[in-house]
């Protein structure tokens, strides 16, 4: 009997060991998976770093292409330039003519909406402002485009072309020395250049604008108001 008891004990001891050093081999395991996935996440991930410098060179508008490296650094660049006329023509000139049509159609806003309530005396009223060109004649629309010329002529001292228009590299675009009411005057370069932020956005708007005022009346056969 004491023999037996003997051995019963011996196989309990030898049991309780084996389990034992597998509870400590399991959580040595465990340790191990737990430090390596902490290590995991400070390591630098390679894809991660590729994908951020990847959405770096793509353009803010249009996100599916990439950014133009030309408009880098002008006021009012979003890195839209999906034709890449940046990569063909001057910059300068580029911006020259973005300014010039804004103003224009911040002034052809203006004036589509006022022609159908104010009329010029002497001038046969509309309501639809796409007929105003008609109803005041050929030779009233020629002499805007006339003074117009005029008008291009001089402030660009007679440097009207692309070649020609920025020969003198201290101009610049879209500045003709026209602030009446002083707006630039004391004003910092940051803050000259966020007013002309205001103006680029309002052309940009204006030329969309004047474009829906246009062709919703030639849809429509209606007056915009």
């Amino acid at each position: 009997v004491t023999s037996y008891l003997l051995h019963i004990n011996t196989n309990t001891t030898n049991n309780t060991n084996t389990n034992t050093n597998t509870f400590v081999k399991m959580v040595k395991i465990i340790s191990l998976l737990a430090l390596a996935s902490t290590a995991s996440a400070f390591a630098p991930n390679a894809k991660s770093a590729s994908t951020t410098a990847l959405n770096a060179d793509m353009s803010k508008a249009v996100p599916f292409v990439k950014a133009p490296t030309n408009t880098a650094g002008w006021v009012g660049d979003v890195g839209f330039d999906p034709l890449g006329f940046s990569d063909n023509f001057d910059v300068k000139w580029l911006r020259e003519a973005e300014i010039k049509h804004g103003r224009s159609s911040m002034l052809a806003c203006l004036g589509f909406i006022s022609q159908q309530y104010l009329t010029l005396p002497g001038y046969t009223h509309v309501d639809d402002s796409n007929l105003a060109p008609q109803a005041v004649g050929v030779s009233a629309m020629l002499q805007i485009a006339l003074w117009m010329g005029v008008l291009e002529f001089w402030t660009n001292k007679g440097n009207v072309t692309m070649e020609t228009m920025f020969q003198d590299e201290a101009r610049v675009p879209g500045n003709l020395g026209f602030d009446p009411m002083g707006f630039a005057v004391g004003k910092s370069q940051e803050e000259k250049d966020k007013m002309e932020l205001m103006e680029i956005k309002n052309g940009r708007l204006a030329m969309l604008a004047i474009g829906g005022m246009i062709h919703h009346n030639w849809i429509t056969g209606e007056a915009l108001l």
